[in-house]
């Protein structure tokens, strides 16, 4: 009950193994390929929950655990002290940089090109549309560029299925779609609760259906309760 609750309460880590590709699986290998050689710059754009920020932090975790000098730069105040010396170097949401960060980003893209280094980045439009500093644009444009697709509920309940199979976990019919309808929709929630969902089964020795996951469900609202009132 306690890894379903952990499931539950933290947001799982971003990592290029729960990111289900469906239709970006072109931009999920060009990711691989560019922590395997970093080098170049990729620009990763599209709609809020496309998976562009997923990539951008499991590139970044995964480069590190490669042993591969990396940084996360994110947010309307970046650090960009973090992008120093790294090798790749992935930036979130560039379209929403203010002029002297746009500055900052076109000298890290000069710096990297100098050292043979990389860039992933990522927008919500694509690189010939951003409203950026037109030699920050032209740099952003230089590599490639993939636009991310959303999964559609059936992408998502057929990946939650398949992963389930693939761990022999056999769970009912209507219990993929309860997930979906009840909990924090994105892929890598949904994938740890499918994992803490498999060790509560085998250590109620019953099967993953709806009943089971309604009764851990509401025993984890009534711990919470009872913690809050405590």
């Amino acid at each position: 009950m306690r890894q379903l609750a952990l499931a539950l309460e933290a947001r799982p880590a971003h990592t290029l193994e729960n990111f289900v590709a469906g239709r970006n699986a072109a931009a999920l290998a060009a990711v691989r390929t560019l922590i395997d050689a970093p080098t170049g710059v990729i620009y990763l754009w599209g709609e809020p929950g496309c998976g562009r920020s997923h990539l951008l932090h499991a590139a970044a975790g995964t480069a590190e655990s490669q042993d591969v000098n990396s940084a996360l730069v994110l947010g309307l105040s970046p650090d960009w002290a973090l992008a120093e010396n790294m090798r790749l170097v992935a930036v979130d949401d560039v379209d929403r940089l203010g002029e002297a960060d746009q500055i900052r980003l076109f000298d890290l893209c000069n710096d990297l090109r100098a050292v043979g280094g990389a860039l992933l980045v990522s927008g919500s439009v694509s690189p010939a549309t951003l409203a950026l500093r037109e030699d920050l644009r032209t740099r952003l444009a230089s590599g490639l560029a993939f636009q991310l697709h959303p999964l559609t509920d059936a992408e998502k309940t057929l990946a939650l299925r398949d992963y389930a199979r693939d761990r022999g976990l056999r769970m009912a019919e209507d219990v993929v779609p309860y997930l979906l309808s009840h909990l924090q929709r994105d892929m890598a929630t949904q994938i740890a609760v499918v994992d803490a969902l498999d060790r509560y089964s085998l250590e109620q020795k019953r099967p993953v259906t709806l009943p089971l996951v309604r009764a851990a469900l509401a025993e984890i609202q009534g711990e919470a309760r009872e913690a809050k009132n405590g």
